[in-house]
């Protein structure tokens, strides 16, 4: 019997290059098809009422709501669900766009064309000859292109430029006094280190308690803006985020305090008639365990 020739052995390894473009063009597939959702729900014939309600003022709580609970899922390192939540996020960014395009201002297109732009622009070292030897120096050169940018964008010239110039003032108020703060030192006005910053929150603290001592609500709420701010430096200066430190705190406090709760109802017990030296000790006991 006589054979034909052996078949060449079939490669299976995995192309690289070619998953890449497969990735690609499925990502523009789908981001056709939520653009297609989009025009679809605001569409004023067969939308979605509630959809076509919506203005960008209306959504943009929803869009911060969204951001932080991408944040959040980072901070429970809930892989699934962070899926879930940036898919969100991106829906709120095709939503604006959306109204945008209706108002004849911009569209999604345009969107991610300003952001591969100013990604390209920003990273010459990555996309264009520049050559930076460190992290520290790719960082100045990143805040130099930014103050270049603020300064176009603003019509302002260097000389009457201000540091703080486009810090948004609806940024969460802790996020805000870090960045402030980041800028002001940029100018060299900043302390020596954060054991100096630590000494200027006892200060800050020991006017906080004069004002108490006091009573008058507006310069108690002065003093304790001032405390917030300066211990807000402290985590710049420590390289740590302080809106991120104080969501850790937060979660680790709701979970001690569910402890105690727990606790005190397996003992039969009810939270609001006991002293707070009794709930003290329930709390020591949730703070052992972890």
């Amino acid at each position: 019997m006589t054979t034909g020739p052996t078949p060449a052995p079939v490669d299976t390894a995995p192309d690289p290059a070619g998953d890449s473009a497969a990735d690609a063009t499925e990502a523009v597939a789908q981001i056709q098809r939520l653009l297609a959702i989009m025009a679809a729900l605001r569409n004023p014939d067969g939308g979605c009422p509630w959809d076509l309600e919506q203005d960008f003022a209306s959504i943009a709580p929803y869009t911060i709501e969204e951001a932080y609970e991408v944040a959040d899922a980072i901070g429970r390192n809930d892989m699934a669900d962070l899926q879930d939540e940036l898919g969100d996020l991106l829906f709120q960014a095709v939503f604006h766009a959306r109204m945008a395009e209706e108002a004849g201002a911009f569209d999604f297109a345009d969107v991610a064309r300003s952001i591969a732009d100013k990604m390209e622009r920003r990273h010459p070292h990555v996309f264009g000859a520049e050559r930076v030897a460190s992290v520290e120096a790719q960082s100045a050169a990143w805040e130099e292109h930014k103050a270049q940018e603020r300064n176009r964008k603003s019509g302002q010239s260097l000389e009457n430029a201000s540091v703080l110039d486009d810090v948004p003032a609806a940024l969460p108020a802790l996020l805000r006094a870090h960045k402030l703060g980041r800028r002001m030192a940029r100018a060299g006005f900043d302390w020596p280190d954060a054991l100096s910053i630590a000494g200027k929150v006892e200060e800050e603290l020991d006017e906080l308690r004069a004002e108490i001592r006091g009573g008058d609500a507006g310069r108690m709420a002065g003093e304790l803006g001032d405390l917030l701010f300066t211990v807000a430096q402290i985590g710049r200066r420590l390289g740590i985020d302080p809106e991120e430190a104080l969501r850790r705190a937060n979660r680790k406090v709701e979970r001690r305090f569910r402890s105690v709760e727990d606790r005190i109802r397996q003992d039969g017990r009810d939270i609001a008639a006991l002293p707070m030296e009794e709930l003290e000790r329930y709390w020591r006991a949730a703070k052992a365990e972890e």
